[in-house]
């Protein structure tokens, strides 16, 4: 019996050394200790939990970058809105903090527009340096509608974490005409684009649908987007739109709450989305990805001399194991690196539709070659490979 408990109490020493060392090391790990980037593992906040910030966007601001991203639970449920938009900031971009929700859904109203079970997705924060706000635009579904409503969610807060405040949703450029509008999208449009049309494919030509002559006056689809502010402090918003076929790029309003009613198609019958914009050496570049669902595919990339097009395709960027699956992820956002010339990250989400809280983070640096940007995979990388 002596030798049992022995045994046992050997035992309980040996798993309670393996429960502190996974605590010592998770909560090194969490505490400020991350000095690389490591693509595709678990990323744990000053907390030691998993940073949950999908399908995000970051702000930079007098020395901290901000992480806004999708809050995820466990299961399925998890791609549908059940918290809401969740903030980290970090000053080195490796070690992010826990800043809380900055955008909470409504619980206790189902007739609510961002009602806890809406469909809110990948969410960018801009500063509006006239008005003093930082300004929150999302994908949004409302309720029960699941792909069909295809809006547009507008927020603003006095603070850069939160909270934000929902002010409402819309359907960009109500009532207006593209700048590179055709003579057929003013004419009646084909009654087969009444139609809610999915995936990546239509029954036709969207020009010859007139998908933008549908929507015309209730305002243009929005689904997959991402903000963009110009060196000039104009901001754009870019959107797959016209059942996912064209992208649009719209400038928006001074106070950044509303497009302007000048908005360009770009990549028609394309279907491009997961939309991520850069600029460099006065040129724009552009990474998105084709329609397949939570199924990863090539990433695409394009430059072009104006934001509004037109776009040159340049092909996949990514290069390396699976770069033709841009390593089992999805574009995101092309962050700008402070202080470093030239220097911008790649990032990317594996979504993993069965269990979303477990989505991992891709983030890899871009380069500029010949013309080209390519994203190379490194299994571990540091902010050193942007010194010249």
């Amino acid at each position: 019996m002596k030798t049992i408990i022995r045994l046992l109490a050997g035992s309980f020493i040996i798993l309670l050394s393996l429960i502190i060392f996974t605590s010592c090391a998770r909560n090194s790990q969490s505490s400020g200790k991350y000095n690389s980037f490591h693509p595709g593992e678990i990323w744990l906040d000053n907390n030691g939990v998993a940073i949950n910030a999908h399908g995000g966007g970051i702000l930079y601001e007098n020395g901290i970058y901000y992480w806004f991203g999708e809050h995820k639970i466990a299961g399925k449920a998890g791609n549908v809105a059940q918290v809401g938009v969740h903030c980290y900031s970090s000053r080195d971009l490796y070690n992010w903090q826990d800043e809380g929700i900055a955008l909470a859904v409504v619980e206790d109203d189902s007739t609510h527009e961002i009602a806890k079970g809406c469909i809110l997705e990948r969410p960018k924060v801009i500063y509006n340096a006239k008005t003093g706000k930082y300004v929150m635009w999302f994908h949004l579904e409302l309720k029960g509608s699941v792909y069909k409503s295809a809006r547009c969610g507008i927020a603003v807060s006095d603070k850069v974490t939160g909270p934000y405040t929902y002010i409402h949703s819309i359907r960009p450029n109500r009532e207006a005409w593209p700048v590179n509008v055709l003579d057929i999208h003013k004419k009646p449009y084909n009654t087969d684009a009444n139609a809610a049309f999915t995936g990546g494919s239509l029954p036709g030509h969207p020009d010859t649908l007139n998908i933008l002559g549908r929507d015309f006056a209730a305002g243009q689809m929005s689904r997959d987007m991402t903000l963009f502010v110009d060196d000039d402090g104009t901001a754009y918003h870019i959107c797959a739109s016209e059942e996912n076929s064209t992208l649009h790029t719209s400038a928006l309003t001074d106070d950044y709450l509303a497009t302007a009613g000048k908005f360009s198609r770009v990549f028609v019958n394309r279907f491009m989305e997961a939309p991520a914009i850069c600029k460099y050496n006065n040129k724009y570049y552009f990474i998105g990805s084709g329609c397949t669902g939570w199924l990863p595919n090539a990433a695409r990339s394009a430059v072009a001399d104006s934001i509004m097009g037109g776009w040159q395709e340049l092909g996949n960027p990514c290069v390396g194991p699976d770069s033709a699956l841009t390593f089992h992820s999805q574009s995101t956002f092309i962050l700008p690196v402070a202080g470093k010339e030239g220097a911008f990250i790649f990032m990317a989400d594996r979504w993993n539709p069965e269990n979303a809280i477990d989505g991992r983070y891709v983030w890899l640096p871009l380069e500029f070659k010949d013309g080209r940007i390519i994203v190379q995979w490194r299994d571990e990388w540091d902010l050193s490979v942007f010194d010249k």
